[in-house]
């Protein structure tokens, strides 16, 4: 049967390849349709006078997920991809002070007492808590919640208390660490979903712990690879990708949706229709006024969404003395968070995190050169900051900061090429609602039942994959909402296919 059906993808995002992946590997027609003139949405390359960046994520954390969906598909990961672990994962830089962070266990704990007065004492604590937490949590997150029903299930009430509702990231860190520097080498990751730590809930102590446990990877080429070897599968399993083909509305007669109208007339028709664009874009420009209440104009914009950042690629003739990722705190770094996402204002003194990937990857630059990637969290649109104002000076901050910060004071002598996306670029060129990077906050309002369903509840024959959607942003759980609509769509059809129930990863913990 699954021969006979027809899947739409709307994007060639992340969340898109992989449900495309799956689907034509399950022996189902799939069509992907995106606008760019190459695969990966914000997971694309950017390529420039042979330099090559990562238009957004940079690193694989929970690696095992990719690979389960290879897996899935009959295939090896390794054999489409190079792996890189980062050992150390990353630096921290403080106003007074840094330090190295190693998934290696010895490492970090003699990292932490060299840099903390304090030293590991709470380390082993954490590590041994947060791997209950994401154990319990973690099958809980990654099941389809499309009914009330499916909420209500024995093991996410069993697993309840781990929620540790309502305390945030940070003051759950409380428990283990006691000063605030030393938290936030365990809480700044809370930015990977666009939130402030004082804010995010503190079931995503999960994040940290999963790099302390597991680790991190660059993927040689730049993670953009994943996109381009995911491509590959689908094409191989038959199915198409359709690139330079923008969607300028979804089909949908008497509330189901019936395939897609391209911006050049022609209409495709299918079966299901999978949204990978960014969510409330697709709903404000992709349908019909009126045709949705849930998740109409007026309430998508009372609904919360994630900070937006300000991204430089820089194409530099020269080699710096970094390491592959960088974390600078704002000396005062509780202002600048609230500067983000209370007051939404710019401001001065901020945090940012810079990419050597050519330390790691010459195949990203020529001989000799580097290709570096700075991106500075900033305030969504909300803010009303005009972007086309303040671009320039905002650009010369970030090269003046480089300089003061990293001691990269001629930098701008070493510039051959560079590209720069703001958060107003982020809206009206990436198609990303209000320039909010990481689409919806994911405060517990936003989550699970309450964030936009796998099977979305307002179309029939409609499903949603993406950040904007159940689980929620970052690669991996992006991966799972492809996992959770196309096991939906194929029980629909009575399609068989390869489960597996317990992640093989998750039993690979270090002891």
């Amino acid at each position: 049967m699954a021969n006979s059906k027809h899947i739409i993808i709307v994007g060639a995002g992340p969340g898109g390849l992989c449900a495309g992946m799956l689907l034509s590997h399950r022996g189902f027609k799939v069509s992907i349709f995106d606008k760019h003139p190459n695969v990966g949405g914000r997971n694309r390359a950017i390529t420039m006078d042979g330099f090559t960046f990562d238009t957004g994520p940079t690193f694989l954390l929970m690696k095992g997920v990719l690979d389960e969906m290879f897996e899935l598909c009959g295939r090896r990961s390794e054999d489409y991809m190079q792996f890189m672990p980062l050992s150390p994962m990353y630096r921290l830089l403080y106003d007074d002070r840094e330090i190295n962070v190693y998934s290696d266990r010895e490492n970090m704990r003699a990292e932490l007492e060299r840099v903390f007065d304090e030293g590991s004492a709470g380390y082993e604590r954490f590590m041994d808590n947060e791997r209950s937490r994401f154990n319990r949590l973690y099958p809980c997150i990654t099941r389809d919640y499309s009914t009330l029903a499916s909420f209500f299930s024995l093991d996410l009430i069993k697993a309840l208390p781990w929620l540790a509702f309502p305390k945030s990231v940070f003051k759950n860190l409380g428990q283990y660490f006691d000063k605030e520097k030393m938290r936030l080498a365990f809480c700044f990751q809370s930015k990977y979903l666009g939130m402030s730590p004082w804010e995010c809930p503190a079931l995503f102590t999960m994040l940290p712990y999963l790099e302390h446990e597991y680790g991190i990877y660059h993927v040689a080429g730049g993670l953009n690879r994943i996109a381009s070897a995911m491509a590959q599968v689908v094409t191989e399993s038959g199915g198409e990708i359709h690139l330079n083909a923008e969607i300028a509305s979804l089909i949908v007669e008497d509330g189901v949706a019936k395939g897609v109208k391209l911006k050049n007339g022609e209409e495709v028709r299918g079966d299901e229709v999978i949204v990978n664009a960014d969510f409330a874009h697709a709903m404000t420009h992709l349908l019909e006024p009126g045709t949705l209440r849930k998740y109409d104009h007026e309430e998508l914009k009372k609904r919360e969404y994630s900070c937006s950042t300000f991204m430089l690629y820089l194409g530099l003739d020269k080699q710096y003395d970094l390491p592959h990722h960088t974390i600078v705190f704002a000396k005062d770094y509780r202002t600048n968070i609230s500067n983000i996402f209370s007051n939404k204002t710019l401001t001065e003194d901020f945090s940012f995190y810079v990419q050597n990937a050519s330390v790691t990857d010459d195949s990203l630059a020529p001989p000799g050169k580097s290709a570096l990637y700075v991106l500075v969290p900033m305030p969504n649109n909300d803010s009303g900051v005009d972007w086309q104002a303040h671009c320039a000076d905002v650009r010369e901050q970030v090269l003046d900061t480089l300089g003061e910060r990293l001691a990269l004071t001629d930098i701008r002598e070493h510039i051959e090429c560079e590209k720069i996306i703001t958060p107003g670029t982020w809206e009206s060129d990436e198609h990303v609602y209000k320039g909010a990077t990481f689409s919806l906050s994911h405060k517990f309002s936003q989550m699970l039942y309450w964030r936009p369903h796998n099977r979305f509840e307002e179309l029939d024959n409609c499903y949603l994959v993406g950040g904007g959607t159940h689980p929620g942003s970052g690669l991996p759980t992006i991966y799972e909402s492809a996992r959770i609509s196309s096991n939906l769509i194929s029980r629909k059809h009575r399609v068989n296919f390869k489960e597996i129930q317990q992640s093989a990863w998750l039993k690979k913990a270090k002891a």
